[in-house]
């Protein structure tokens, strides 16, 4: 037995992101010499982040391990799960794993960015497994919110580990595929040593309505609205509700027009790898649109969740270059808005509103369901596969804690649940599981086409200039000659109209010009020592002054 015991290593977990925050999926598991990674999701930037694009995860720790590297394994194809592969892709290259519609949409994305080498891409089906050195997984339909998704069973030499990714149980899904659950069962009854359940929805009772009931809803909306265009906002990747919304069209003799990038890359590839049947002549090119009458018109776009320079977005603000909104248009915003997204929504809800246009959104009229797991459904999933160990995944904190409180319902010892930390290692052994140590992690910002140069400091310095602004003092000296040549001249961006402070910025002229003389006067020869005492003086004043402190940045020029 002690010799069994030498033999089997020690399996860790280890979140880089995804816990505690929404998006930014991704999970390592490692054993012995071999590393998989599950997901690789972006996360979008608070209000604290300012002019930050994109949020990533910091990666540090696959980069200084690559060579173990075995395989990054793909659960479906939305942003907060592949979003971050192009940029992760620049420093490490492992095989990629997923089903066709999650690589095609990732292809698309790839396509847009230049890789130092050639991504390898493995197009897998549900049932298949994948072996990864010592590891192996199987892929295991369930439903979502878009095409091909599924969870894994991870087999390693301690046990299974089931990942869920994102999932729901729709018994009428529509594309007639219903999530695995015999499989899963199989899997619970050969013995499961950990869940990694996401934790989006357990703080809602019930089960998730399916899909299908918004179906119903969009029947109602264009039987009731024969005589409107209909504008439909919803996200990009929800392949089946676009589907529904073309075949309504369809049904109703209307064309459909497409915008905004997403939507057209995600369409244009469910449509060519099978997941989409348009009928034909109902799809029209946007520039098109003019041709038709109002009521003969469906346009289906991007911007459910108020982005800036989205395609709503655009059209709210009569910017778009083809669809100008007016009285004669009805938009249905198809989505709930995702936690932090309500004032970007209810903005573009409010300026729709002052152009006359009509909206309709999910607190009026059942327009869009959830694609994660409710109470029920997550108890369902502990019931199938009977973990010995828990974590639950994908959540803020409450939600990790309300997915606790289900397992505990379900009879797992609290000793046996682990709510986890990004960084943190799960440490699991034939001696029992426990947390053991950190990674590095954290998040790495996106801004344009930088990416992890705006850092603390950036972002502290934009904080403070979009608060009090910025005092820009400029002169020319010799130090040598204790002269003061020019200047000082003042610059003020942020901080007051100058024209409206003249006597203040007068007064701030005048004591910068002291400052600089009595350094010059008693010899201060050190630049540094120079601006220091000019940004204090002038930091005092100002403060004393206005309240204020905006950033001072002396600009002395030695000659």
């Amino acid at each position: 037995m002690a010799k069994k015991e030498k033999e089997l290593g020690k399996l860790r977990i280890i979140s880089l992101g995804g816990l505690n925050e929404v998006g930014k999926n991704i999970t390592v598991i490692e054993y012995g010499n071999d590393i998989i990674i599950v997901d690789c999701g972006l996360g979008f930037p608070d209000e604290e982040m300012l002019g930050i694009d994109l949020v990533i995860p910091d990666i540090t720790y696959l980069e200084k391990n690559q060579d173990r590297i075995r395989g990054l394994l793909l659960t479906h194809g939305h942003e907060d799960h592949i979003g971050a592969i192009p940029y992760i892709l620049r420093t490490i290259n492992p095989p990629i794993y997923g089903t066709k519609l999650t690589l095609g949409i990732l292809r698309n994305k790839l396509a847009e960015h230049r890789l130092p080498a050639q991504p390898k891409l493995n197009v897998v089906s549900a049932g298949d497994v994948v072996k990864l050195g010592a590891l192996s997984a199987e892929f295991i339909r369930v439903n979502h919110s878009i095409a091909d998704a599924c969870c894994l069973a991870i087999r390693t030499p301690l046990g299974t580990l089931v990942h869920t990714g994102d999932f729901k149980l729709d018994i009428s899904p529509i594309d007639g595929e219903m999530m695995d659950l015999t499989r899963l069962g199989e899997i619970g009854r050969e013995g499961v040593l950990l869940l990694m359940c996401e934790s989006t929805n357990a703080e809602r009772h019930g089960f998730t309505p399916s899909e299908r009931k918004v179906g119903e809803s969009l029947e109602y909306i264009f039987t009731r609205n024969a005589d409107k265009r209909l504008v439909i906002a919803t996200f990009s990747s929800n392949v089946h509700r676009v589907q529904q919304i073309i075949d309504a069209s369809a049904n109703h003799g209307r064309k459909v027009a497409i915008t905004g990038r997403s939507m057209l890359n995600v369409v244009g590839a469910a449509v060519e790898l099978g997941y989409m049947k348009v009928p034909s002549g109902v799809l029209i090119d946007i520039a098109d649109i003019r041709r038709y009458k109002p009521e003969e018109l469906t346009i289906i776009t991007t911007g459910s969740q108020g982005e800036p320079m989205s395609a709503l977005y655009r059209m709210a603000w009569g910017e778009h270059d083809k669809v100008t909104l007016g009285r004669q248009d009805l938009v249905v915003l198809s989505s709930s808005a995702i936690p932090g997204n309500e004032k970007l929504v209810g903005r573009v809800i409010n300026e729709l509103s002052k152009n006359g246009v009509s909206v309709l959104h999910d607190s009026v009229v059942e327009v869009h369901v959830s694609g994660h797991a409710c109470q029920e459904e997550l108890k369902l999933m502990q019931a199938l596969t009977k973990p010995k160990y828990f974590m639950p995944i994908h959540g803020e904190f409450r939600h990790l804690a309300a997915n606790r409180e289900l397992a505990l319902y379900m009879g797992i010892e609290d000793r046996n649940i682990f709510i986890s930390d990004i960084g943190r290692v799960l440490e699991i052994d034939q001696h029992g599981a426990r947390f053991n140590g950190t990674v590095p992690s954290g998040k790495v910002l996106v801004d344009g086409y930088g990416v992890g140069d705006v850092g603390n400091i950036v972002l502290r310095d934009r904080r403070h200039l979009s608060q009090d602004g910025l005092i820009v003092i400029v002169a020319t000296v010799d130090i040598e000659e204790g002269m003061i040549l020019s200047g000082p001249d003042i610059i003020s961006r942020g901080f007051v109209y100058v024209r409206e402070s003249e006597e203040l910025m007068e007064q701030a002229r005048k004591l910068a010009l002291d400052a600089l003389t009595d350094c010059m006067d008693t010899g201060v020869i050190d630049r540094m020592e120079i601006k220091s005492k000019v940004k204090d003086d002038l930091s005092k004043f100002l403060y004393t002054k206005t309240k204020r402190k905006p950033m001072i940045l002396p600009v002395i020029m030695n000659v």
